[in-house]
């Protein structure tokens, strides 16, 4: 069962085309690349994660097989009629549930947290904040059922980092979720993350210090920030984005809608009787409080993560890219 690690590539395929050739067998490069991937093994959070983690980590690499057949069975641990099948304890447990997260939206004690590994590179990434997210934010966050909690995870190189800590700085001025929008838009991607792009999209997500943003960016706390995140994705098997756990449901790719809507109701129903997720490793889920994508207190986020009112879901059934093999 596969389960290696991915190797930064350059110049990954464009989203929405797999590759039909064979992941590279070639040597990588003696330069050390910014996402230090060689020799990871999954951290142990508890008996069961070795096992998610192998099973996330192999649903992550059929999600980008060249050979990958147009399924949702590759999308997940299946979301299955048992609520309680593919449910890891110790992977619910990662959920911070911090009222104070800049990076996060929604009710810190929502009884759903869907944690997002994703990369601002990654088309497929794009697609789900496009195509998905929206719908999701206005039938769950809005509600008060679904907390979204992000996580940096940047495997493509330079620009995927510098892009990371970007959007950590322009989330200490409020404004990640405008610069998530702004960077996910259509054709952002392409445009590149050098250094004046970076300034050009937070100007468009209405960072207020462009002087601090750019401090901020090249600082040792958004660099530290990110590789926590970037840590955390790999230590729980990890290897494509985006990767999701839905209250410890592994997630790989940009499936459908209706595999969230499904892994999203069935966790709801599943907390009714076990408490929110987070809990068992906090002592409790934190004080009733919303985070709009300003950072200010909302009972509801009112912006979406995203400005699109797309609903349909479109998005491929193996829909994830990977730095190596098949990218999106």
């Amino acid at each position: 069962m596969p389960t290696s690690m991915p190797k930064p590539s350059p110049k990954p395929s464009s989203p929405g085309k797999p590759s039909s050739r064979e992941p590279s067998s070639r040597k990588p490069s003696s330069r050390k690349p910014l996402s230090r991937t060689a020799g990871r093994k999954p951290l142990i959070y508890g008996a069961g994660v070795v096992v998610a983690a192998a099973l996330f980590g192999y649903v992550s690499y059929r999600a980008t097989a060249p050979d990958s057949p147009a399924s949702s069975s590759s999308s997940v641990a299946d979301v299955t009629a048992d609520p309680d099948e593919g449910v890891y304890p110790e992977l619910a447990k990662l959920a911070r549930r911090d009222a104070g997260d800049k990076l996060a939206l929604g009710r810190a004690d929502a009884p759903v947290v869907l944690i997002e590994y994703a990369d601002f590179k990654c088309g497929y990434c794009a697609k789900f904040a496009r195509d998905t997210e929206p719908a999701l934010v206005k039938k769950y966050v809005d509600a008060g059922t679904l907390r979204i909690e992000w996580r940096n995870f940047p495997i493509f190189g330079a620009e995927s980092e510098a892009a990371a800590r970007a959007s950590w700085a322009a989330g200490q001025q409020n404004r990640f979720w405008e610069f998530h929008r702004a960077a996910y838009a259509e054709g952002a991607k392409e445009k590149g993350f050098g250094k004046d792009r970076l300034k050009a999209l937070a100007h468009q997500a209405g960072v207020p210090d462009l002087d601090r943003f750019l401090r901020d960016t090249e600082g040792t706390a958004a660099a530290t920030a990110v590789s926590k995140d970037q840590e955390q994705g790999y230590g729980i098997g990890a290897t494509s984005t985006p990767s999701f756990l839905v209250n410890g449901r592994p997630i790989a790719g940009a499936q459908p809608a209706e595999t969230f809507t499904r892994a999203i109701e069935q966790a709801a129903d599943r907390a009714k009787n076990l408490g929110s997720a987070g809990q068992d490793a906090k002592g409790s889920a934190g004080p009733a409080s919303a985070e709009g994508p300003d950072g200010s207190a909302s009972p509801n986020g009112s912006a979406s993560p995203d400005g699109s009112t797309s609903r349909d879901g479109s998005t491929s059934p193996d829909g994830s890219a990977s730095p190596e093999g098949s990218a999106k």
